[in-house]
């Protein structure tokens, strides 16, 4: 049965790896050797450990922006024409480089979670959307139900949902819906015509009326300003769902009055904590789970007033969080997938910013060709991997994604992904430099199969594989040949036979099924 009670058993490097795949973009073995010496609990004050925010992108080596000098933002600057391509681009490279940060911490997993949940896309200023991701980026730890009501007059997002066109005359819904269905209630179970259980047609019109009167100022500095001539002033009563309340006019405030009806609901809480649960942990949500795991962390979260860290601390520090069948049991997203083996292994950008900033795009392009470009969400609902049953974390697998993926994995760990002359690609020397001893193949296999798997390997999986390394012999052949290297490290063709070896060992596993899951 599951369990929320605090994980007591025995917190080993499986579990430890099970974490950071779940909490980070990856970490390095270093870091990872760090973190064996802590404690669970100690970990995860790690991992929630707070961070400043980023400098925000900058102008890399567009010559013709007017307003902003290569090496300066552009996030605050006036917007003349023909320069968004470039500063769209800048933004998904830039947002892109900070998950690559190596840091064993949740803000940037959190990061996008939140955009997954928020979502907004097909902004045409770039400005906006940076605004949004900052907004996202600095509460991603916070208040969800703070956050909530930042986003309902978030520049992007009263651009996405036509916030900006709702008003007293022309009451627009868009966001009144999406607010209740996706971002804080959920739509239940129809119960009649117009009535979803959680909220009625009728709440979408009178919350729309309570949400009128924002509008985004384009000019500098960019901001939204609430306009009390566009606002409906009259009453607005909802349905039987709410119990009748009545919202009376507040004015610029009226829009914290809503959030807080909704959010003294309970199935504000259970919403959320299911959005995370299926984030975080799995996609299966039966009866026992929703007994055993949402409904009390839902309690958490109303008991912490809606502050998320304690509740998402207890629900990544239980017992279920590390089943057995908990671990492994996702499909990794494009994001995790091509930027946490960079990450894992270390692998190093270039100095040159202009030359990092065209093969960063390049990991974007990547991403995006995988279905899942940041800021590119197919609709308000997010990613269908996260919410369209029964396939979920499944949709990820495709014809059109699984040869991106092994393309990607292929070069990654062997020619390297070009950009003019650079490359960007494993170093295995590196990583073999990191294991106390390189030169023990089973060492090396558990510290390897521990980086790139969920779970250990079957015998026959682990024998097979070995004799990559030790070339179908005994172990002691690969001891010899990396012996013979260290020895000799100048001879090209010693070093080239153990980069063989550990090289091809890396792609093969790179290709296993076993390897996309997470």
């Amino acid at each position: 049965m599951a369990s929320f009670n605090k994980y007591s058993g025995a917190f080993t490097p499986l579990h430890l790896a099970h974490l950071l795949r779940r909490t980070t973009y990856g970490v390095s073995l270093e870091t990872v050797k760090e973190l064996r010496k802590k404690s669970l609990g100690q970990v995860i004050d790690t991992l929630f450990t707070p961070q400043a925010l980023p400098q925000p992108p900058i102008n890399v080596s567009y010559t013709t922006d007017p307003d902003v000098p290569i090496g300066t933002t552009w996030v605050d600057k006036g917007n003349s024409a023909n320069v968004n391509n470039y500063r769209r681009a800048s933004l998904k490279i830039w947002q892109l480089e900070l998950l690559m940060s190596k840091q064993p911490n949740i803000t940037e997993k959190l990061t996008i979670f939140w955009h997954n949940h928020f979502v907004t896309a097909d902004i045409n200023d770039p400005r906006y959307s940076y605004l949004y991701i900052t907004l996202l980026r600095q509460n991603a730890l916070g208040n969800f139900k703070q956050l909530t009501k930042d986003i309902t007059i978030d520049i992007a997002m009263l651009y996405y949902l036509n916030g900006r066109e709702n008003t007293r005359t022309a009451p627009n819904e868009n966001f009144a819906r999406e607010l209740m269905e996706l971002f804080t209630l959920g739509k239940g179970v129809e119960a009649g015509p117009g009535d979803y259980t959680t909220f009625t047609e009728t709440d979408v019109k009178e919350i729309a009326k309570a949400l009128t009167g924002w509008v985004d100022v384009r000019a500098l500095p960019l901001r939204v300003e609430y306009r009390a001539n566009r606002h409906t002033t009259t009453d607005k009563t909802l349905s039987h769902r709410f119990n009748n309340i009545v919202i009376k006019n507040e004015g610029e405030d009226e829009y914290k009055k809503v959030i807080d009806i909704i959010f003294d609901r309970e199935e504000t809480a259970l919403h959320i904590s299911r959005k995370l649960y299926r984030w975080f942990v799995g996609s299966n949500i039966d009866q026992s789970i929703e007994d055993e795991i949402i409904i009390p962390m839902a309690e958490l979260l109303r008991k912490n007033n809606y502050e998320i860290a304690e509740p998402l601390k207890a629900l990544l520090s239980c017992e279920h969080f590390y089943d057995a069948c908990n671990i492994g049991n996702m499909i990794k997203n494009p994001v995790d997938f091509i930027l946490t083996p960079l990450n894992q292994f270390e692998v190093t950008l270039p100095d040159d910013l202009a030359l990092k900033e065209r093969l960063v795009g390049k990991l974007f392009t990547t991403s995006a060709n995988m279905q899942m470009g940041l800021f590119e969400a197919p609709s308000v609902a997010g990613w269908a991997a996260y919410y369209q049953t029964p396939n979920y974390y499944r949709l990820w697998l495709n014809a059109t994604s699984l040869p991106s993926r092994k393309t990607y994995t292929d070069a990654l760990a062997s020619v390297g992904i070009a950009q003019g002359t650079f490359r960007l690609k494993i170093d295995a020397f590196k990583w073999l430099s990191s294991i106390a001893t390189p030169n023990n193949p089973n060492q090396l296999m558990d510290e390897l199969i521990l980086t790139l798997f969920s779970n250990p390997l079957a015998v026959n999986q682990y024998d097979y594989i070995k004799t990559i390394l030790t070339g179908g012999v005994t172990d002691s052949a690969w001891t010899d040949i990396y012996d013979g290297y260290i020895a000799d490290p100048t001879s090209v063709t010693k070093k080239n036979l153990v980069n063989t070896r550990i090289t091809s060992l890396i792609v093969y596993m790179m290709r296993m099924p076993e390897y996309h899951l997470s």
